[in-house]
């Protein structure tokens, strides 16, 4: 399991963070902070934290200068902001300090989700060691830069977007359109525009597969695993 601490100064806000991370699968809220002192405090009692989700504006302190305190407390605990602060000076900031993603207030919870998913799947990608070729550090790199939600187009349905998306991610391999449509019970015809526009976005790649005679036949694979 991928332990969160979850730091937001409102109480309500938290709690709801918190029942978002727990409905991810793989993902547990070791605990919640509302202040800076209190989440260094749970990060010093919690060494096992993976991911803090992280504030910006808290009453002692803000969540950059926590960040901050972490690193130099030698804490690498992976950070992602979750913020109405949409100033680009607090956004480069966080940037420069280490957050791998920054989610700016108001969201729903897929955006939520999208992230987490992306950070496991970059969990898993750096959990092999080794050296990385440079197709390789093109993956981790964008690993969790391609998370956020495609913006659909007009007469594109999000529930079938999202079908088609995790039939991908979920995926072993590559798959055909029809593959696709079997998977989640859409038309070939709509698993193949749904897929299409996923490679555009860059979240999936397309393959192809050659047989004996006639044209290839096209198969996608979820960007992180192409």
């Amino acid at each position: 399991m991928i332990e969160v601490l979850v730091v937001d100064d409102d109480t309500r806000v938290a709690r709801v963070n918190a029942a978002y991370v727990e409905k991810v699968p793989g993902f547990h809220v070791a605990g919640e902070a509302h202040n800076a002192a209190d989440a260094l405090r749970q990060l010093e009692a919690m060494p096992h934290v993976d991911l803090v989700l992280m504030d910006h504006y808290l009453p002692d302190e803000t969540g950059l200068a926590v960040v901050r305190e972490m690193r130099r407390r030698g804490h690498q605990t992976d950070v992602i902001m979750v913020t109405a602060a949409r100033d680009v000076t607090t956004v480069l900031a966080a940037m420069r300090h280490g957050a791998l993603q920054y989610l700016v207030k108001p969201f729903a919870f897929a955006g939520l989700r999208a992230r987490l998913e992306a950070y496991a799947e970059l969990r898993c990608t750096l959990d092999g060691g080794g050296e990385a070729e440079q197709a390789e550090v093109d993956r981790i790199f964008g690993a969790l830069s391609s998370s956020a939600e495609p913006d659909l187009p007009k007469g594109h349905s999000p529930t079938t977007a999202e079908l088609v998306r995790r039939s991908l991610m979920n995926a072993e391999g590559p798959l055909s359109a029809q593959e696709i449509a079997d998977r989640t019970g859409v038309s070939r015809q709509t698993a193949q525009r749904y897929l299409k526009l996923l490679e555009r976005t860059g979240r999936a790649r397309l393959t192809l597969k050659y047989g004996d005679a006639g044209r290839p036949e096209h198969r996608y694979v979820w960007a992180t695993r192409a």
